[in-house]
């Protein structure tokens, strides 16, 4: 088992260690390593116009998708949360999980068929690719907001708080929502490494000038494979982060469940 392991750690970062060499090797032709050493690709990489315009619209969706899933998410994971009928949260967490279960191709051609007619001629713009990331990302969100629902016990310091005389707005304001920043945390980091890295979807609907960083992306690897090495190694980096983010939010919100008295 330990050679089993071993060798699949070894085959998921074997390609991204040779990213990591190739982002600094000068030329890269039909051999295993890259010849020579050099940080221009770097440079290049932060002076090209069509990168930096890219980065900027990746950054604009993923704030744009992580307000819009603290707007939708919260309150529908509180509904889905509270609902009495067992068959209506059920329903609901079906529902929300469709566009996970849904491959990112067949709706990307929903897109292209809905928003590319007469009646909603809006394919390529910023706003639909924002909303395509919403729809990939929010069920993350709801998922992960449920689960910690039902680990906080917050429907029974919601029975408390209502025997005190404490009303629904009153309840979701001084006890749901503090009680859920550390997993909303975990769940927005999630969503912002998720969206950065979308790739098919975006490829899909986005037009020329909203195209986000890993469209270009690919489009660099057919030019120079330095250039598109040092690129790469750039979303790696943001996605590892954002993933950092995410499980240190997780972990102080089961911290803070264990401390509990």
């Amino acid at each position: 088992m330990a050679l089993v392991t071993f060798l699949y750690c070894l085959y998921l970062v074997a390609p991204i260690l040779l990213l990591v060499v190739g982002s600094f090797g000068t030329s890269w032709t039909n051999s295993l390593l890259p010849s020579g050493m050099t940080f221009d690709w770097y440079l290049e990489v932060a002076g090209d116009s069509s990168f930096q315009r890219a980065f900027l619209t990746s950054l604009q969706v993923v704030v744009a998708t992580c307000v819009i899933n603290v707007l939708l998410g919260v309150p529908f994971a509180y509904a889905v949360f509270s609902a009495a009928n067992r068959g209506v949260r059920l329903a609901a967490r079906i529902f929300t999980l469709l566009p996970v279960a849904v491959p990112e191709l067949v709706l990307g051609f929903g897109f292209i068929i809905v928003f590319s007619s007469n009646y909603a001629p809006w394919l390529g713009t910023t706003w639909l690719l924002i909303c395509a990331h919403v729809v990939l990302t929010l069920p993350y969100l709801v998922g992960t907001l449920l689960g910690d629902m039902d680990r906080l016990g917050i429907a029974g310091m919601e029975r408390v708080a209502e025997t005190l005389g404490a009303g629904f707005w009153q309840r979701f304001r001084d006890i749901v929502v503090p009680s859920l920043r550390y997993s909303l945390l975990s769940g927005l980091m999630m969503v912002t490494a998720i969206s950065i890295g979308e790739f098919q979807i975006s490829n899909l609907v986005a037009g020329f000038l909203s195209r986000t960083y890993p469209v270009v992306l690919l489009q660099a690897f057919y030019g120079a494979t330095g250039l598109a090495c040092a690129a790469t190694v750039v979303l790696i980096v943001l996605a590892l982060m954002a993933a950092c983010a995410s499980a240190a939010g997780a972990h102080f919100s089961h911290f803070r469940q264990k401390a509990r008295p």
